[in-house]
């Protein structure tokens, strides 16, 4: 399901393709087992019950995806912010390495930017091998200063350095929390059985097509709604990274 959900529109066709064909199922075999007089209540009953754990199951995966989305935007915000401050406390270190570290940061914030809007892994994987270089680079300015006078004030430079490099940390992780595959592989094997069951209520797949199509169509965009929030990189709701592009216009300010 990994590759899969990276894709939401093809989210939307494979699961309305696979549910409408279920619902097609429905009737065809109502035409070779026919339920007893004595057991149509029963079917009834299971019929709503499936519907209800469809729901259930479609508005948790939904709050999943809506608190995914929540942290990745909070942890932007709190990117930029602990760029910024140590963009300031630089101002504490000796001139020559107060220089370097803020060259530095600008550039460590251009790869923070380009790792929010781009969609190409390729260029995903060469935008962290340079952020992970800056790190480098960034932690080595401020720590012969820090050696060199370790004083309560370089302290807080070191800290807020510290804060820099764990904040890139918590949003990568992040990123790669998705809601698990086992959620997805039950929502669709539920909606498979909700349909099937609607479909063999009906009495003719001719008579009642556009009936069984709503439920299709209906669960496909729950799907795709999930998926496109869920998703970092594929979907069209994705975390546009506002706090850290007003931080690059400010710092470039004269």
């Amino acid at each position: 399901m990994g590759p899969l959900v990276d894709y939401p529109l093809l989210v939307f066709v494979v699961s309305f393709v696979v549910m409408w064909f279920s619902a097609w199922l429905g009737p065809f075999l109502r035409r070779r087992l026919e339920l007893h007089e004595s057991v149509r209540d029963d079917f009834g009953l299971i019929l709503a019950a499936t519907l209800t754990l469809l729901g259930l199951i479609i508005g948790f995966s939904f709050s999943m995806a809506v608190n995914r989305y929540d942290q990745r935007k909070n942890l932007e915000e709190a990117e930029a912010n602990a760029i910024g401050t140590e963009y300031v406390r630089a101002d504490l270190l000796p001139a020559a390495d107060a220089a370097k570290v803020r060259v530095l940061l600008k550039g460590y914030l251009d790869q923070r930017i380009q790792y929010y809007v781009t969609r190409d892994l390729e260029e995903v994987r060469e935008i962290d091998v340079l952020t992970a270089r800056l790190q480098r680079d960034l932690w080595s300015a401020i720590r012969a200063p820090a050696k060199a006078n370790p004083t309560p004030v370089i302290a807080l430079v070191v800290s807020g350095m510290n804060d820099v490099l764990n904040a890139q940390g918590y949003t990568q992780a992040a990123w790669w929390n998705r809601i698990p595959a086992a959620a997805w592989i039950l929502m669709l094997a539920i909606a498979v059985c909700c349909n099937v069951l609607v479909g063999y209520r009906a009495h003719s797949f001719r008579q009642e097509a556009v009936v069984l199509l709503v439920l299709p169509l209906v669960v496909s965009i729950s799907f795709f709604l999930i998926a496109d929030i869920d998703s970092p990189r594929g979907g069209l709701i994705r975390v546009v990274p506002q706090n850290l592009v007003a931080l690059a216009v400010s710092l470039r300010a004269p």
